[in-house]
């Protein structure tokens, strides 16, 4: 359970209220896989689809992943290479989906006033900090719970659950929340 929670990346910037059929619209979800990495956020961006690195960064205000609880949307983001996600809030279903899937999302109040499109950011989300590395701005915010944690450097909840080393939540001084 080693996996690196630095992360290093041009930025991609959303606003509010980005809803998961935005991230994995459904007519691609009917297409399959090479139709959903075709289409991810292309709504929004039509940039994104087509230019969007592995190691690649978004930046969202606030209620990223809103509208329905679809489970693919954090997915598609990791299928096409984004390496964590930071917004200023999360929608509730998204960001456990999140953490389940393996996705690392960081919940950070400020973080759209300090990034822009293009921008190159680092994310140390075990230590809840945003670095801008194009305009020297900062941010820090608490990092993620421990248990979440420990999901994201297993892989997610399945393979967390594989490895035996799952005890649930409230475990390692984690309050239940």
């Amino acid at each position: 359970m080693g996996k690196n929670l630095v992360f290093e990346g041009r930025c991609w910037k959303f606003g509010n209220d980005v809803p998961t059929d935005a991230i994995t619209p459904t007519d691609a979800l009917l297409r399959g896989p090479q139709a959903i990495r075709e289409n991810v956020l292309r709504s929004l961006n039509p940039d994104f689809p087509k230019q969007v690195r592995p190691g690649d960064i978004i930046c969202a205000g606030r209620n990223f992943g809103c509208s329905s609880g679809r489970a693919m949307a954090p997915k598609a983001l990791i299928a096409v290479g984004v390496s964590v996600v930071v917004a200023e809030f999360f929608s509730r279903t998204f960001y456990r989906n999140g953490y389940e899937v393996g996705l690392p999302v960081l919940e950070l109040p400020g973080v759209h006033d300090v990034a822009a499109d293009g921008d190159r950011l680092r994310v140390d989300l075990e230590k809840g900090l945003v670095e801008n590395l194009t305009n020297n701005r900062k941010l820090a915010a608490s990092p993620p719970r421990e248990f979440l944690m420990e999901m994201l450097r297993a892989g997610g909840i399945i393979p967390l659950v594989k490895s035996g080393k799952f005890r649930g939540v409230g475990t390692r001084n984690d309050p239940p929340s």
